[in-house]
């Protein structure tokens, strides 16, 4: 037999001597290859390990019953401040904090003309009295009159005045009334010179924050944030939350946008906040993209959504089986879903199970809205580190192999 044949079949035999000992001591730590998740059975035997679950989170397996109950978990809609209950808005209301502005025409002798008489100059002290010699009208302009904190103002010879609530006109035909027997056909006209009754606030991520005066067109409450010089940030990363006596509601700036109904008439003293929120959702394990952070960009999104920007389960490494959400539940809902899992400061802990082998996931994950901040995980399939090791085995014994037929 020729040296040479000699020679190759020891080094290949060396070779392949060194790679089933590297194959003994891969076996020998299976374990220790490395993974981007757990796997089903792993998420499933922590919850039930008392040392290993100190949230003592429960895990609840998607059905009808499960996403009729989270379909419904919504927050408060902005619609649900314009009850039945709430008057009909008016934004020309005179309120306390006003600033009016106060005219009376006189006829012949005028109470507020200087001695009561006609004004030869034009004026008359500080009621800015002007005669009109030819026509025998006196136009007196009152100083700015502030209505008080009680809705009351103060007008010489009409005395104290309950005006909070009425209109410029019905202020005026008041004044005209306390007037009659002491002014000859007095004539009065009334202007909000200062408007603050009718104002909402917006505060926050808009370009010119302050009072935004309401006008008798009935602004929206995206008027009112556009008045303001509109939202700093995109529409569906900006919250615009409102304030409406002792209620509260929010939703995002391109719900108010797109969705009329949404997009209630602005209330005197509404309080509006608008808020730079970017909401996002991550995803872990064996999707088809990396794990990530993705944001929502548009007003919902369900979790069938979720799963596909991120390309569903991977073909080579997931468990279609065992997709899960993790999300901090607010405590009725876990009331409502029969949860007795501790409170924590972010809500009950509670992670939501779905069979993507089951064609009935498909239709219940789209009545399950996302909500910012929840977790996606796609677990590992068992098989993921075998395939692994398989790759890697793969990788030991090919030169091993390549040396043999170099050998050759």
């Amino acid at each position: 037999m020729p040296n040479n044949f000699l020679t190759g079949s020891s080094r290949y035999f060396s070779v392949l001597g060194l790679s089933q000992v590297a194959l003994l001591l891969i076996l020998g730590g299976c374990s220790a290859l490395p993974d981007s998740g757990p796997t089903e059975r792993g998420v499933l035997s922590e919850s039930r390990d008392t040392k290993r679950n100190p949230l003592d989170y429960a895990i609840v397996r998607l059905s009808p019953r499960v996403a009729a109950i989270l379909s419904a978990e919504v927050a408060p809609l902005v619609s649900s401040l314009d009850t039945a209950n709430n008057p009909p808005a008016h934004n020309d209301r005179v309120g306390a904090g006003d600033v009016l502005t106060i005219t009376v025409f006189e006829l012949g002798n005028g109470l507020f003309s200087s001695s009561g008489s006609m004004l030869s100059s034009g004026q008359s002290g500080d009621v800015g009295a002007i005669s009109h010699g030819t026509t025998g009208v006196t136009t007196s302009n009152l100083p700015p009159t502030e209505v008080e904190a009680d809705g009351t103002i103060a007008i010489p010879y009409a005395g104290r005045l309950h005006v909070s609530g009425l209109t410029p006109q019905q202020v005026a035909a008041s004044i005209r009334t306390r007037l009659i027997g002491k002014s000859q056909n007095a004539e009065v006209m009334v202007r909000i010179a200062n408007d603050i009754s009718n104002t909402v606030i917006v505060s926050g991520a808009v370009h010119h924050p302050g009072r935004v005066v309401l006008s008798t067109a009935q602004e929206r409450l995206s008027d009112v944030v556009a008045i303001a010089g509109g939202a700093m940030y995109p529409p569906e990363d900006t919250q615009v939350q409102v304030v409406r006596g002792d209620r509260a509601a929010e939703t995002d700036l391109g719900t108010l946008e797109t969705y009329p109904a949404e997009d209630l008439r602005a209330r005197p003293g509404d309080r509006l906040h608008v808020v730079y929120q970017p909401r996002s959702y991550t995803v872990f394990g064996a999707a088809g993209r990396q794990a990530t952070e993705v944001r929502f960009e548009t007003p919902h999104v369900s979790l069938a959504e979720a799963l596909a920007r991120v390309g569903g389960p991977a073909d080579e490494r997931a468990d279609p089986n065992a997709a899960f959400l993790f999300r901090f539940e607010t405590p009725e809902t876990a009331r409502r879903l029969g949860l007795t899992t501790p409170i924590t400061p972010k809500g009950v802990p509670v992670i939501y199970q779905a069979d993507l082998m089951s064609p009935t996931s498909y239709f219940l994950t789209q009545q399950i809205p996302v909500k910012s901040k929840d977790v996606l995980l796609v677990a590992n399939a068992r098989t993921n580190r075998f395939y692994k090791f398989n790759q890697l085995i793969g990788t030991l014994v090919s030169p091993a192999i390549t040396a043999a037929w170099i050998a050759k």
